[in-house]
């Protein structure tokens, strides 16, 4: 019998003009004398290196049809090589086929029998990878043969969601029309529906609207559709969800409407959207308002579109959700202050945003901040520029002390009518060393100094010089 290795058969493989050509009559010459056999000893050497694993557990079956080689795959197949075999990372055969796209070796594994179900150890179907590569021609040649259509691969994905990930209208409609399950939810429930308006795919969500998709469906943490179109910015998808009877009233687990989530992330025109179809009684039962997320992540022109429909600019925090920080702080200035958004602070101040309604001053964290240009349009707004902290009892106001090291700030401060001279009155004051040096040490110091003392005591007359002539002594 003629031998034909292992090696020797890879070798031919891999030469890119043989193609195998050479080794179809030898191996079809060695069944022949084997009586089809030879794998099962009796003489059969070279059928017997033919059904041997390589380190990564491939057999020459795996090769054929990694490589496209139909006519290889076919004599190996008639050499009694197993159709399902796998890899040591659990590939078949037919999904290696797939994976490279040689339909006619995928036409040749299924006729043979091959199982269109048995995934891969990431649980990947030769289904989800046609749906992955966007086949149209190989995921009809699967489900043909009997490839299960609601199968899930990791995480709980199916062969509908890969298609709608890929943006595939015309394989979306094969799915169904084989049965796909037109909701199915992955682990964290997530549905193809979520998928299409997460990426604002309007081929696939407008097409699983039209077959029935469940557009109110949420997440294990309660998102909707709608909330995931909002957050990404997908106006189109948001406005076609709406007419589709999406709930704009429905919150998440955390409680965020998709409004809230539209400001967070500063779509204001999903804004524009939303506000009409979302409750102002729902709202007024949320324990943060959709003005306080715009504030706190710098969205001034989603604060400013809320502002104009009628949100209420010092509405505060629930306050059993204001006790969870350290400051209390309650208000969307106070967000706005803390997170340096001077743009979005000023919208809220023309806007009539009270500077007062803290625990804590909005105009001591712009000072902490060292933010002037804060500090300056608080003060220009009424706030109070004396401001103590309540837990923090002192004689002095409270910003000074924040202004060591910022002259700029100081100076904005005492122009705005800071008492200063308490500083070196006080018998609390821990700074007034510090303060003394910081300010002895510039000449413009000295000039606000005499400006406050003249506007602090009384003015008094100057004695007059004694012009008395000296009599001269003749």
């Amino acid at each position: 019998m003629t031998k034909f290795s292992y090696s020797d058969y890879l070798s031919q493989f891999r030469n890119a003009g043989r193609k195998c050509r050479d080794f179809h009559p030898r191996l079809q010459g060695d069944f022949r004398r084997g009586g089809g056999g030879g794998g099962r000893g009796g003489g059969g050497g070279g059928t017997e290196d033919l059904l041997k694993e390589n380190k990564d557990g491939w057999l020459p079956l795996h090769h054929a049809a990694y490589f496209g080689q139909t006519e290889c795959l076919k004599a190996l197949l008639r050499g009694n090589s197993s159709v399902d075999k796998r890899t040591l990372q659990e590939q078949t055969a037919l999904l290696l086929s797939v994976s490279c796209e040689h339909l006619p070796c995928v036409r040749c594994l299924l006729e043979s029998g091959a199982d269109p179900d048995i995934c891969s150890n990431n649980k990947e179907t030769p289904l989800f990878k046609a749906c992955e590569l966007e086949n149209v021609d190989m995921v009809s040649l699967l489900l043909s043969h009997g490839a299960s259509v609601n199968q899930r691969c990791g995480q709980g994905w199916t062969a509908l969601h890969e298609a709608v990930s890929r943006n595939d209208t015309e394989i979306c409609d094969i799915l169904i029309r084989a049965g796909a399950t037109i909701n199915p939810p992955n682990t964290y429930s997530i549905t193809p529906l979520t998928v299409a308006a997460q990426r604002g795919l309007m081929g696939p969500l407008s097409y699983l609207i039209e077959k029935g998709a469940d557009v109110n469906i949420q997440t294990c943490d309660g998102v909707t559709a709608l909330h995931e179109a909002s957050k990404n910015g997908h106006k189109e998808a948001v406005a076609l969800l709406l007419t589709k009877t999406a709930d704009a009233n429905k919150p998440t687990k955390s409680g965020l409407l998709p409004l809230h989530v539209a400001a967070q992330y500063g779509h204001h025109e999903i804004v524009s959207l939303l506000v009409s179809a979302t409750s102002r009684a729902v709202l007024r039962h949320s324990w943060i308002t959709p003005l306080h997320l715009a504030a706190e992540h710098d969205r001034h022109a989603a604060a400013a579109v809320l502002l104009k429909t009628g949100a209420d600019v010092n509405a505060t925090l629930a306050p059993g959700h204001s006790s969870l920080y350290a400051d209390r702080r309650a208000t969307a200035l106070y967000f706005a202050v803390a997170n340096g958004s001077t743009r979005t602070t000023e919208v809220l101040l023309k806007a009539g945003a009270s500077p007062s309604l803290d625990p804590i001053s909005p105009l001591l964290m712009a000072a902490r901040l060292g933010c002037v240009s804060t500090v300056s349009l608080l003060l220009e707004r009424g706030a109070d520029v004396n401001a103590r902290i309540p837990s923090h009892a002192t004689t002095f106001p409270a910003v000074i002390p924040l202004c060591m090291n910022n002259l700029p700030l100081l100076k904005c401060v005492l122009n705005h009518g800071c008492d200063a001279l308490s500083c070196f009155t006080s018998a609390m004051s821990h700074q007034k060393g510090r303060l003394s040096e910081l300010l002895d040490s510039t000449g413009e110091w000295h000039a606000i100094k005499r400006k406050s003392c003249k506007s602090t005591f009384p003015k008094t007359r100057r004695p007059h010089k004694h012009l008395h002539k000296k009599t001269r002594v003749r």
